[in-house]
């Protein structure tokens, strides 16, 4: 693969709360070099909600020397606030590029399930329920989406151009149907479930045939047990507050497996590596908001839903990269090791 990347989060931001509250620069500078120094990564995927933080993650990450993917992820805005976020991030990411940053703007993830006006109202779970959910007009909906969608993101393609003169993508759900004529790079969020496992190489080299690079980001996986089956659905045994969204706990007692999480990650790389793709980005490096609480009620160790490669620490830094408060999972190794083939 040309980009052997990271996605790292600076923080999702839903009805103004941002998910990580605090992010030191100090802290963001020694992350990024972890990442492109023990993972062997030569890009990194820049996500979050607040355009300052990502603009700040991503010089950081341009001054080692990365790719950097910046990437603005809406949640729960309209159309216009999406546009709007779009606006002030391609302003920002056009800085950076004419600094000499190796950038490519992602303009948004996954938007008609994770935002407002493309589907009918309620969580993203069931926006996807609700356009499954009747088979005999499956089709018919996902091509009135797939209208909606390719409408806005023309709207968005050309906010984004009229401040941004780099690389442009996209990452989308198959279902949306994007047409990528005014994309650079195709982008999709994969997951391998137990149901497309035995289809999944056949996919992902069907994909690489067109003409223009593919791009692989959302792809991981939880680290208990058939976490990895569950592909999309991995994060339904977290218990939400039903005000602020924050995780509360396990909705039930969940074995940890550390190795399923990195065999799932290891495999997929492989099949990407393989079959011809041409940038992979890991979701995710940590997830704050999923703290490992060991010793206790294991409902409450979130680490055990969290789709991170480290497992966040409450109150005290790790032994392994001291002043950091988290530690390498499994999965941190198992992806080190495919990166420096």
């Amino acid at each position: 693969m040309r980009a052997r990347g990271m996605t790292y989060d600076t923080g999702f931001v839903v009805a103004g709360r941002d998910s990580r509250e605090h992010l030191d620069p100090a802290v963001v500078r020694r992350e990024l070099g972890i990442i492109r120094d023990d993972l062997h990564c030569n890009a990194v995927q820049i996500i979050g909600g607040d355009p300052e933080r990502l603009e700040m993650a991503a010089r950081v990450a341009a001054e080692l020397g990365l790719e950097v993917w910046f990437s603005p992820y809406p949640l729960e805005l309209d159309p216009e606030q999406i546009l709007t976020l779009f606006r002030t991030c391609a302003e920002r990411a056009e800085r950076l590029r004419q600094q000499g940053a190796a950038l490519v703007f992602v303009a948004g993830v996954e938007l008609s399930v994770m935002n407002r006006g493309f589907l009918p109202e309620g969580s993203p779970e069931e926006r996807v329920e609700q356009l499954m959910s009747r088979p005999e007009r499956r089709a018919e909906a996902i091509r009135d989406l797939g209208v909606r969608v390719n409408a806005f993101l023309r709207d968005a393609v050309a906010t984004v151009r009229e401040h941004f003169q780099g690389r442009l993508t996209y990452a989308a759900i198959q279902f949306e149907q994007v047409d990528w004529t005014s994309f650079d790079i195709v982008t999709y969020e994969l997951i391998r479930s137990a149901e497309v496992a035995d289809r999944f190489r056949d996919a992902v080299r069907t994909l690489t045939r067109g003409p223009k690079p593919l791009a692989v980001t959302g792809f991981g996986t939880a680290a208990y047990r058939g976490a990895g089956d569950r592909g999309g659905r991995v994060l339904e045994v977290v218990e939400h507050d039903p005000a602020t969204k924050a995780p509360l706990r396990l909705n039930d007692v969940y074995e940890r497996d550390e190795a399923g999480q990195a065999t799932y990650l290891s495999e997929l790389l492989e099949i990407f590596e393989t079959e011809g793709v041409d940038s992979a980005f890991v979701f995710l490096f940590a997830l704050p908001g999923y703290p490992h609480r060991p010793g206790g009620d294991p409902r409450d160790d979130l680490d055990r839903a969290s789709l991170s490669i480290v497992k966040c620490l409450e109150g005290h830094s790790g032994q392994t990269y001291p002043g950091l408060g988290w530690e390498p999972k499994i999965a941190f190794t198992a992806v080190a090791e495919r990166y420096r083939r």
